[in-house]
């Protein structure tokens, strides 16, 4: 999330349904990160006509094999142009072709024209189904570069990026994954992944403002930002950036049939809404585009420094955050008409 804690430390010291459709992911049940085990995985149907599950589909092993790639040393932190996030690229490239993600444009990689050295969003896209809604788009994003390095501790520069934003970029490939597998999207979806957040928003600006040329009819972009390690002390699970700006937190939480989404005051007094790569869409388009996140400025101490490793990152979280946000983003692709509006 870019340059959000400048401004909090200023008053705060941080310590920061889908279908049974994989039958090899193992348990059917995640951890909430405390160990206690999850609710079980059983269907029911939402007051929407909705599968509302917490399904089987992602699991701590699949999480963990994605952001621990993303976040490996190998990678060297990720910074936008260079050799590092180029690798991170390939890797994102594949598990598109894998599942059945065709490119949205000629190839999967969006050019920035914003920087000076060679930087690419990566873009996919199904198709919708219904022959109406299909013309229709949802975008699900995250930023996949990181800072490259960071004050050295201990022989170590590498500033990893585990949180910030290999956790967010492992959510939308896992949704890519389970919504390539099923073809059960009416509406078009465009799964993005975005370069050189960290130097300024310059991915989803620039590809913001190319979709906007093509005059494509955009319903909502849905971020996932620093979503690596669980809220504390909350009766919600995640929270949604902007939340008094819309009816998203609502129109969530209905599908999920439960408080999964709430809402954060500091992310509210520190404007979280413009500082992530929801911001350009709502610029561009001036419809609901917002962020989910579980980091609040207390449960996370090592932003922007070598210590966000994948050691501290919650695989059972992430992969239940995976597992509920299914049903609430098939509810939002596939509702007959726009729920979701700016208040």
């Amino acid at each position: 999330m870019k340059n959000i804690i400048g401004l909090a430390i200023l008053s705060i010291a941080l310590g920061c349904g889908g279908a049974k459709i994989d039958e090899s992911v193992g348990s059917a049940t995640g951890t909430n990160g405390s160990g206690a085990i999850a609710k079980d995985a059983s269907a029911v149907q939402g007051s929407k006509g909705v599968s509302s599950v917490v399904s089987v589909f992602s699991t701590e092993k699949k999480v963990g094999e994605i952001i621990s790639y993303l976040a490996s040393d190998e990678l060297k932190g990720r910074e936008a142009g260079s050799e590092g996030i180029e690798m991170a690229a390939g890797y994102i490239e594949n598990i598109f072709k894998s599942n059945g993600i065709d490119p949205f444009f000629k190839n999967y990689r969006d050019t920035l024209a914003n920087f000076e050295k060679p930087a690419y969003n990566i873009v996919g896209f199904i198709e919708g189904t219904d022959k109406h809604l299909k013309n229709e788009f949802v975008i699900i994003g995250a930023h996949y570069d990181h800072i490259g390095s960071a004050d050295v501790v201990a022989n170590d520069h590498i500033a990893n990026g585990a949180n910030d934003n290999a956790s967010g970029t492992t959510a939308v490939l896992e949704f890519a994954r389970y919504f390539g597998k099923l073809k059960n999207n009416k509406r078009s979806v465009i799964f993005a992944l975005f370069s050189a957040e960290e130097k300024g928003l310059l991915g989803s600006k620039h590809l913001a403002k190319r979709l906007k040329d093509q005059n494509l009819d955009l319903y909502t972009m849905l971020n996932f930002e620093m979503v690596g390690v669980p809220l504390v002390g909350k009766d919600y699970f995640m929270y949604v950036t902007g939340y008094e700006e819309s009816n998203l937190a609502d129109i969530s939480n209905t599908y999920a049939q439960e408080k999964l989404v709430g809402f954060l005051p500091t992310a509210k007094e520190y404007n979280l809404f413009k500082r992530s790569d929801n911001y350009p869409f709502h610029l561009e388009f001036g419809v609901p585009s917002q962020t989910f996140c579980t980091f609040d400025f207390t449960n996370f101490d090592h932003y922007h420094k070598v210590g966000d490793e994948v050691s501290i990152m919650d695989f059972g979280h992430m992969a239940l955050l995976v597992n509920k946000t299914i049903p609430v983003l098939e509810g939002i692709i596939n509702a007959p008409r726009r729920e979701i509006e700016y208040n």
